[in-house]
């Protein structure tokens, strides 16, 4: 299985790649902000490769990336994103290059409005990515600060509202995804006062 390539650029787009390696061209799918990166023809690139095959005895396509972190978001979306092939994910992954920071980010704290509005996500798609990355990315390593302002959060209703806050966070769940779930009932409910012990197992189903 190829992992990498070393080579000069023969040609490139702001798709795809034709590396040449002791005299081979190989044609590599890059997004792209990974294109305007690549070297321009003549120069030498380096590579990290993912493999992808076709159905049914179809060819092998090559997937290329500058880093790590790159190559494991693409693996990330491709792997946990139900129905997310290769080429979907590659489609997912040139949005998220704005700022992988950013966008690991946006994920952890369940922030729609920003994968919408800065990254271009639509919103079925900003929820399903945010559901299937559930606890995906915590561990994964993204170098650089997240540096886009975070989506505005509307303040919660006082009262049993702030409760049941308190009371999800004391059950270990991070704030974010309890502010998240809260306010989505908020505005469910149009932010009338009711019951803490209820809020709680309205938000529970959602986390």
């Amino acid at each position: 299985m190829i992992a990498s390539l070393r080579g000069l650029v023969v040609a490139k787009d702001l798709e795809s790649a034709l590396i040449e390696c002791a005299g081979v061209g190989r044609e590599v799918r890059v997004t792209a902000s990974t294109a305007a990166r690549l070297p321009e023809p003549g120069g030498e690139a380096f590579l990290l490769v993912v493999p992808s095959y076709a159905m049914y005895g179809g060819g092998e396509t090559l997937y290329g990336f500058l880093s790590a972190s790159e190559k494991a978001m693409f693996c990330a979306l491709r792997d946990e994103i139900p129905g997310t092939g290769a080429k979907k994910a590659l489609e997912y992954l040139d949005k998220a290059s704005k700022s992988l920071p950013d966008f690991r980010r946006a994920v952890l704290d369940r922030d729609e409005k920003l994968l919408c509005g800065v990254f271009g996500f639509t919103k079925k798609t900003a929820a399903k990515i945010i559901e299937a990355l559930k606890g995906k990315l915590d561990e994964m390593r993204v170098p650089g600060a997240p540096h886009l302002q975070r989506a505005a959060e509307p303040a919660l209703p006082p009262g049993a509202w702030a409760q049941a806050l308190s009371a999800l966070e004391s059950l270990g769940y991070k704030p974010a995804e309890v502010r998240s779930a809260l306010q989505a009932l908020a505005e469910e409910h149009g932010g009338r006062d009711l019951p803490a012990e209820l809020l709680v197992r309205q938000a529970l189903k959602r986390l």
